[in-house]
């Protein structure tokens, strides 16, 4: 058989295309990744990204469907695709905790916080001390202001700035990705029997930002276990049957609110999404994509 005989029997795939789809999902990881589409969030509509992406319908289809296999995107039956973890990486830690217990998420976290405070103490520069300062204020402000959610989100962002003053990346990534894969869960305990003063632990954040400021890592650490402790004192407190074996809620100061008000739904943000290539003849560039 002659190599052209040979070469038209081989299973070759349409390299132009793969490639194509494989350029729109390394554009919507580094959407992801930057944070212009944060975890919890609705993604742009398939129409809106055909568009904005200047490809075909189906390449759209494959790329959010290879995030979805990875766990990055989740898909909801008639509401749409929403970001569940910023890497596939987040993915995986989320996949690993909806099998661990509560109490192990939670000591997970109790160490990650204990040496983040720690370092930062160590090593904190003044444009730290300003951005734990704004996360502390911010925090502050979703509390009175009796949103859940942001309080949520609040809490979350400023463990995540004492991470990143320990100028550690490795720690700061870590512990970025843990926070993600908690997120989704931790709004769902908003109801349980935890005290305010749990849930909020205004003093005690406070504390650990007074310990960074003056560069004391013993005190630093010992504001994180003491606060961390009461949350855990909590959720072992809680009824049989409240903890079924999955991390629903690993700190009881974050899962709760102001008013165990209920959290709003993700909210949806519209964003311009930089074209990936042109489109020719109404199709995407390298086959029918349509």
């Amino acid at each position: 058989m002659k190599a052209a005989e040979r070469a038209s029997a081989m299973p070759l795939r349409n390299t132009a295309r793969t490639n194509l789809v494989d350029l729109v999902i390394a554009q919507m990881e580094s959407l992801i990744a930057d944070g212009e589409w944060q975890v919890g969030e609705k993604i742009p509509a398939e129409p809106l990204l055909v568009e904005q992406l200047a490809v075909g319908r189906n390449t759209v289809r494959e790329a959010v469907r290879a995030l979805v296999h990875t766990g990055m995107l989740e898909p909801r039956q008639g509401d749409g695709t929403y970001v569940r973890a910023r890497s596939d990486f987040g993915a995986a830690l989320q996949r690993r905790l909806r099998r661990a217990g509560v109490l192990e998420a939670y000591e997970v976290r109790a160490s990650l916080e204990r040496d983040a405070a720690r370092y930062a103490a160590e090593r904190r520069t003044e444009s730290d001390l300003a951005t734990l300062r704004a996360a502390l204020a911010e925090r502050e402000l979703a509390w009175a202001g009796g949103d859940a959610t942001a309080f949520v989100d609040a809490d979350l962002a400023f463990h995540l700035a004492v991470a990143e003053a320990t100028h550690n990346s490795v720690l700061a990534e870590l512990y970025g990705h843990f926070s993600d894969a908690l997120r989704s869960t931790v709004q769902s305990v908003i109801g349980a029997p935890v005290p305010d003063s749990v849930r909020h632990q205004g003093a005690a954040h406070q504390a650990i930002v007074d310990a960074i400021e003056a560069r004391d890592p013993a005190a630093a650490e010992a504001a994180v276990l003491s606060h961390l402790a009461e949350g855990m004192a909590a959720l072992r407190d809680q009824p049989d049957g409240a903890d079924d074996g999955r991390p629903d809620g690993p700190d009881s100061e974050e899962a709760g609110g102001p008013d165990d008000a209920k959290p709003d739904g993700p909210t949806t943000r519209s964003r311009t999404v930089p074209t990936t290539t042109s489109r020719t003849d109404g199709g995407a560039r390298g086959g029918t994509d349509e």
